[in-house]
């Protein structure tokens, strides 16, 4: 089954394209090469279990679109994909919004890592900065800056072995550096420090307000990489936030969050898969990875959806569970 149905053109059909939409894709193939998210450059990479995945949240995903889309004047919703970095939001983003399009609900799937403050490279840089800078401080407030103990933190950044956990065990100071350092680095990542939270929230909001159009952000990996394309949004209903950040109390237009939930070692191979980083695996990359992974926990309450690793759906009772073994 792969045809296509006229998208929803009023409000006095939608009820009836949604109650459709599951039995409209049931048999539907999944093509190669189905349009993904709006980073530049990104790699998706879709496989059997992001289809599983996907056709998993569908059914659940119209269920909470029928109440959003019937209060909305616009019968238009915003739905967050969020999950650890590298779980497989942008492969599932795109799923859903592939679904929805056949099923006659128009989507359209932008893509959160557009709007940080700073282009990849220099916000690397300063959640780097921010950690040391911290972690310095925090060997002065705690006594225990010397110059033994300051030469011996300089060869652990030269080595970059610096967020390494394995130093507690060796030097009873660096839990000042480490505990401070990390403090710091959860205040950046994730919050206005980092990213520009009230342009998300703003387009959001202009979507729901109805509008025809909007101007998305495009930020690559080089300072050159860095614009705006207007987009058509008069035949969508639905726009889907793929992004970490998805579920964050600084926004406040998100109508149904989807948690993909994972382990920050199950992140970190999907990232090796897509060859996103060229430190994947170093101590502070470990780091960065655990403190989101901390704060997606702490959302994870307002999820309206929630689906394991294993691709089950689950309540926040068993997520909580689950995170705790």
């Amino acid at each position: 089954m792969n045809t296509k149905y006229n998208k929803i053109t009023d409000s006095g059909n939608v009820e009836e394209m949604l109650s459709k939409a599951e039995e409209r894709v049931k048999d539907l193939m999944i093509p190669e090469g189905i349009p993904h998210g709006d980073m530049p450059g990104d790699k998706i990479e879709i496989g059997e279990s992001h289809i599983a995945k996907a056709r998993t949240i569908f059914p659940h995903l119209v269920k909470n679109l029928k109440e959003v889309m019937e209060k909305n004047p616009y019968n238009r919703a915003v739905i967050a994909v969020c999950g650890g970095s590298g779980v497989g939001k942008s492969e599932i983003a795109s799923l859903l919004s592939y679904l929805l399009e056949q099923a006659g609900i128009g989507s359209y799937t932008m893509s959160g890592d557009n709007y940080p403050h700073r282009i990849p490279m220099y916000n690397d840089a300063e959640r780097l900065h921010t950690f040391r800078k911290c972690g310095i401080r925090g060997m002065v407030d705690g006594g225990v800056m010397n110059s033994e103990n300051a030469e011996k933190i300089r060869e652990y950044q030269r080595e970059e072995t610096d967020a390494d956990k394995a130093h507690l065990s060796t030097d009873s100071w660096f839990k000042y550096y480490f505990e401070a350092g990390s403090k710091g680095l959860s205040e950046y990542l994730g919050t206005p420090n980092e990213t520009d939270f009230a342009e998300v929230d703003q387009i959001m909001k202009a979507f729901k307000d109805g509008a025809d159009s909007l101007w998305l952000k495009r930020m690559g990996r080089d300072e050159a990489s860095l614009w705006y394309d207007e987009i058509d949004m008069s035949e969508k209903r639905v726009l889907i936030v793929e992004w970490t950040h998805g579920n964050s109390d600084y926004m406040s237009q998100v109508d149904i969050p989807i948690l993909l939930n994972s382990t920050p070692l199950e992140t970190l191979e999907h990232r090796r898969s897509r060859n996103r980083d060229g430190k994947l695996d170093s101590p502070f990359t470990m780091l960065v990875l655990e403190l989101e992974q901390k704060k997606l926990i702490d959302q994870a309450h307002k999820a309206k959806i929630i689906i394991s690793k294993a691709g089950e759906i689950i309540s926040y009772d068993e997520f909580k569970k689950l995170m705790s073994e």
